[in-house]
């Protein structure tokens, strides 16, 4: 099981998490959020992926940050259609660029009609489940996961939404039940500051050890 710190916002910080070698870091570049990122990205280990979080914007603005932060994943967190997936998956970035993951988010609150993912298979690599509510993502609490005992795609998927230290015995069980077989990673956020966009390090140090990710 992989997993994603989301929602970086701060230098200092951004350094502090990636020592503990998270798959995937997260930057949110929607200027709505108050997690909203507007500086540079510090030299990071390859082994992490710099993950730009965009929600509905232009086309030619999320490939100037993948270009300017040399992403590695965009995780598009709006209403963006296959086509818009498509536009971007096919776009030709720098001859240095590796080719581009997206992560595309669905929002679930009590149920969800997995049928809205089909047209979706082909142009992105991951879905991300996170819990509907008033912003776009950070909102702090969690769906429920037995929703996902219906999934009926093999897309790989990201589990995300209100995921915190208290959550660890929840989701080991989840981890061991058929509605994980093809969660690919635990995104976490919110659960996890001190302030919005500061992340307790202490706290992420025990949830990495007791859920024992990759």
């Amino acid at each position: 099981m992989k997993l994603k710190v989301c929602g970086m916002k701060y230098q200092d910080n951004i350094d502090q998490v990636a020592a503990l070698q998270p798959d995937y870091l997260g930057f949110i570049f929607y200027e709505k959020s108050a997690r909203y990122f507007n500086t540079a990205i510090p030299q990071i280990s390859n082994t992490i992926k710099k993950t730009g979080v965009f929600v509905d914007a232009n086309l030619d603005t999320v490939i100037s940050k993948i270009q300017a932060h040399q992403l590695q994943a965009v995780q598009l967190h709006g209403m963006e259609s296959p086509e818009y997936c498509k536009l971007l998956q096919h776009t030709k970035l720098d001859s240095a660029s590796r080719p581009i993951e997206i992560i595309k988010v669905f929002s679930i609150k009590d149920n969800f009609d997995f049928e809205i993912l089909k047209p979706y298979e082909t142009v992105c690599d991951y879905f991300l489940f996170d819990t509907k509510g008033k912003l776009p993502g950070g909102n702090g609490y969690t769906f429920d996961w037995n929703v996902l005992n219906d999934y009926t795609s093999t897309k790989p998927f990201f589990l995300s939404g209100g995921i915190g230290l208290e959550e660890t015995e929840k989701l080991q069980s989840f981890i061991t039940s058929k509605a994980s077989k093809y969660c690919y990673a635990i995104d976490v956020n919110s659960k996890f500051e001190i302030e919005p966009g500061l992340k307790n390090i202490e706290l992420l140090k025990q949830f990495k050890k007791s859920c024992h990710f990759e």
